[in-house]
């Protein structure tokens, strides 16, 4: 894949309420490019936000194939993600959402409430992995985005190959794990591609929250005993979720995120982190519930409880923003393996030899990265 200096030329899988948010965030910074509230990094190598251009999308949803994007954006079971609409103005100008396969991406609970657009034709599987690959190559994709429901294990892979076949980059924002995979990252080693993953870890969520207090336990001389984290909310992801049997990969990263960061042992028995419920009056917004249990000086108890509400859509956007550009820069310098940095850093589930460090170290890795010349 040719790279384009002046932008980031990303194709989106999935077009639900996160796409939403990182599409109308890159609107808002196009429309306001002196504003950098709400940004990390305001420049990333040499792309701002509104560098990063949506130029395909990919969705299953009969209420969104076949519109342009933008509306799309819109449509189905999205809802409004916060972001103030007279704020905004159109992007991604000419991009329509073409049919993604289905696989396993529309789960029991996702199918109660959309209608999975038809195939287009009587494809073989070979036939349509082979149009999709020809749609992203046409559109000049640099960086794939994968944006499909929690549990989309072999749809996810799937994606992830079209990454290697056309040149991709591949930012992985749900927990199936490929860039801890050790195999699937060989194979983006050798293509020399950038794999950055696994499940975003939201600008400031439970997730990071969590990590920062169980990072001051541990820092601070505190045992961590017992602790737990609760998740409430009322979008599609949340409802998708229900489904317990797609759990098992969230609950590992969620948990593992946590325990990563704290440097004594916890019994797994006295962990608890996951999503929890589906609380429809909640629509995008997310209440996470934090509960850490410990001992200190001479064994005397600590408690601390938490309450997080956040717009969970934008939240993931603020970092997925950063995901793309790193990619991209990494693709223009040809040095894929700052990768990992970027995913200790951005994700839950970065590959295992970097899992454990700290937020700030991997920042400061990255930061100095973007630093060289």
């Amino acid at each position: 894949m040719s790279s384009n200096p002046s932008t980031v030329r990303i194709g989106i899988i999935g077009v639900g309420n996160c796409a939403r948010a990182l599409l109308e965030g890159i609107s808002y910074y196009t429309v306001h490019p002196e504003d950098t509230t709400g940004l990390c990094h305001p420049a990333i190598g040499a792309y701002g936000p509104a560098d990063v251009v949506p130029v395909a999308a990919w969705d299953v949803d009969a209420e969104k194939v076949g519109r342009p994007l933008w509306d799309a954006r819109a449509a189905g079971q999205n809802l409004d993600v916060g972001i103030p609409q007279d704020a905004l103005k159109p992007i991604a100008d000419g991009v329509t959402v073409s049919r993604a396969p289905a696989l396993d991406g529309a789960g029991r609970k996702y199918r109660e409430r959309i209608t999975v657009a038809q195939p287009l034709g009587n494809w073989t599987p070979q036939e349509e992995a082979a149009r999709i690959r020809a749609e992203v190559r046409d559109a000049g994709v640099q960086v794939l985005v994968n944006y499909l429901p929690v549990g989309s294990q072999e749809a996810t892979e799937w994606w992830a190959q079209v990454a290697l076949d056309t040149g991709c980059a591949f930012v992985n924002n749900i927990p199936v794990f490929i860039a801890r995979n050790p195999e699937w990252r060989e194979r983006f080693r050798e293509a020399g591609l950038p794999l950055i993953g696994d499940d975003i870890k939201s600008q400031l969520g439970a997730t990071y929250v969590h990590r920062v207090l169980a990072r001051a336990f541990s820092d601070r001389g505190i045992t961590l005993t017992r602790t737990y984290q609760l998740n409430v909310g009322g979008n599609m992801d949340f409802y998708n979720m229900l489904e317990a049997d797609r759990l098992a990969t969230k609950r590992e990263s969620k948990s593992g995120a946590v325990t990563d960061a704290y440097a004594g042992h916890l019994d797994p028995g006295n962990v608890h982190i996951g999503p929890s419920d589906y609380v429809a009056f909640l629509g995008d917004t997310k209440k996470a519930f934090i509960r850490c249990e410990g001992r200190g000086f001479a064994g005397a108890p600590i408690e601390m409880e938490l309450q997080l509400t956040v717009p969970d859509s934008p939240n993931s956007a603020g970092i997925v923003i950063d995901a793309v550009r790193i990619a991209k820069t990494a693709l223009d310098r040809e040095e894929p393996d700052v990768d990992a940095w970027a995913s200790a850093w951005l994700f839950k589930a970065p590959p295992r030899p970097v899992a454990q460090e700290s937020d700030m170290q991997a920042r400061r890795n990255i930061d100095a990265w973007l630093d060289e010349v």
